[in-house]
Order: structure tokens, then sequence, then C-alpha cells
């Protein structure tokens, strides 16, 4: 059986450690050493409690050559990140903790790809696997990761399986912002279809304003703005024979539009059904911009990926 107080030992020096420093002394050590990283990393995943199987939750574990573990009640055979969003990539710790820096600071796929020398099919997986694990973490998870968004077709088995079909569901998915009171809420609407949007922007006039994939209206409802990301199925060309046009959420005075509207501009090439994930970021950097956006992240990043098999 697994005797696990030396590693506790190891991690609970590392959070001493994590204590009594400043943000950047901190990424300074994790940065210099993979030990120090991964027991920084491991103990976001654990807290204090002893490791324990991943699918059933079991504690009586058994050791493995190898750093693995074997199950004592449903003999599943995992390593210490197994079943964790931190488990795609195939990132070390230290490239894992760099990358969350980096990302938190709101930087480009590229620009991360080339500070850590890594491809950018590697950086971009990595930070799929960031955003999945922001989205798991809403309030409306279940919601986002079932057939009405397509995105748990992108998990299988815990892991990451890159892009599904583009025909992921029949329908686009649209979205509500609400922003009150210093908070924004970006909803997954039901019983609206993209095709709707339009039905409300021929029959009841409501304002429809393009950027390239990316349309959003005026007001509806309690919402400030519906919002979607168009395909070739849409048509999307229809939408600039109108003239220029202020919708509500561009003149409300909410913060969250000045926020999101610079950082739609760098959304190119996204596709309908891996938009939830970009919209749920900004909701993420938005309602949490006061706050240690890396601490967040790498709590996020080491939590469990939810069965949506």
């Amino acid at each position: 059986m697994r005797n696990t107080d030396v590693g506790h030992r190891r991690i609970e020096g590392s959070v001493m450690n994590a204590v009594s420093e400043s943000r950047d002394e901190l990424l300074a050590r994790l940065s210099s050493s993979e030990e120090e990283a991964r027991n920084f990393l491991l103990h976001k995943a654990l807290g204090d409690r002893k490791a324990f199987c991943p699918r059933c939750r079991e504690h009586k574990l058994y050791n493995l050559n190898g750093e693995r573990y074997r199950c004592s009640s449903c003999k599943y055979t995992f390593q210490d990140f197994s079943g964790r969003w931190i488990n795609n990539g195939g990132l070390s710790s230290r490239e894992w903790v760099r990358l969350i820096q980096m990302f938190a600071e709101d930087h480009t796929a590229h620009a991360i790809s080339l500070d850590l020398e890594l491809s950018y099919n590697a950086t971009y997986k990595a930070i799929t696997a960031l955003r999945f694990a922001i989205l798991a973490q809403a309030i409306d998870a279940q919601q986002l990761l079932s057939p009405e968004t397509g995105l748990h077709t992108h998990l299988k088995n815990k892991k990451l399986t890159g892009v599904p079909s583009k025909k992921v569901t029949g329908t686009i998915p649209v979205f509500g912002i609400m922003e009150k009171n210093g908070w924004v809420f970006i909803d997954l609407m039901q019983n609206i279809t993209a095709e709707s949007v339009f039905h409300f922007n021929h029959n009841f006039h409501l304002k429809l304003v393009r950027h390239g994939s990316i349309i959003h209206t005026d007001r509806y409802q309690k919402y400030d703005s519906l919002i979607l990301c168009g395909d070739d199925s849409l048509p999307l060309d229809y939408i600039r024979k109108y003239p220029d046009i202020t919708p509500h959420i561009e003149i409300s005075g909410g913060e969250f539009w000045q926020f999101a509207r610079q950082r739609f501009k760098r959304y190119k090439g996204i596709s309908p059904h891996r938009f939830p994930l970009y919209l749920k970021e900004l909701e993420f950097r938005f309602n949490n911009r006061s706050k240690d956006l890396f601490d967040l992240l790498t709590g996020y990043i080491c939590k469990i990926v939810p069965d949506v098999d």
C-alpha cells in the first residue's frame, strides 16, 4: 500500500515557502525546479488530503513502478495528475506554471509558444485545457458540457480528444449577456437558436451587429445583448445591409463590453461550438479582475475532469 507521508512533507514544505514569498519570488522558484513546480501543483490538486483514485475516490492505493498507483477498489492504474485537466498537453510542471502565468497575463497562444519554445499546437491544446477548466467551474457548467453546445464531444475518458467534426450539433448556441453591480453573467439561451435571432431581426427589428463571425444584438428582455458565433450556414452577409447602429450594450455604461470588445477582435477562426470556451473565459476574467488569476487558474487546472461521457 502506498506510503504518502514523505510526499506530503515535501508538498507541505513547498506550501510553507509559497506563503512567505511574493508572487515574483514564487514564480522564479517554481520556474527553476521541476520538483518544486510539481509539488506546488500537486498541492493544488490534493490540498491537505492524501492521494485518492480519480475514478472512484478510494484512498487505499498500491504503489507500482514509474510513480504509478493502482486503486484497491476499482483497479484503476493512474499517476498523480491522471483524470485532471492538467493531464492534457504533455507539458512539464515548470512549463505548466509558466504557461498559466502568461495566460493569466492575457498573452496570446503564439507569444506563449515562443516563450516556452513549444509548438503552437501543444501550446494551444494546453490553453484549451485551461479554458475547459474555467468553464467547468462555472455555475452552468453541466449545461455547457452537454449536447446543447457540443463541447462534451471534446472529452473522452477525462481527456481532451482534439477537434470533433464540424457538425457537432444541429444548432448554433446563443448566449445572453447581463451585467449587474459590476458582475457579468453569460447564459446559454434555451429555446433560442441562431435562426431565431435572425427571425427577431427580420420581424421584430432586433438590431444586429457583426464583428467577423461574431454577432451580437440590441437589448433582449433582461439581457443587455444576445451573442453568438456564426458560420457559413447563416446569412452573414445579410447583416451588412444595415447602416451603422449603436446597440444597447455599447451605450449602457457597463464595463464588460469595453473589457470584452478588444479581446473579440483577437478571436479569429473560432467555430460556433468552441465559442462558449471564450465567452466563459471572458466572464471569468471580468468577474475576477481584482483577484490573483494565477492562483485561481492553477487550482482550476488541477481539478478532476467531470464525467460527461
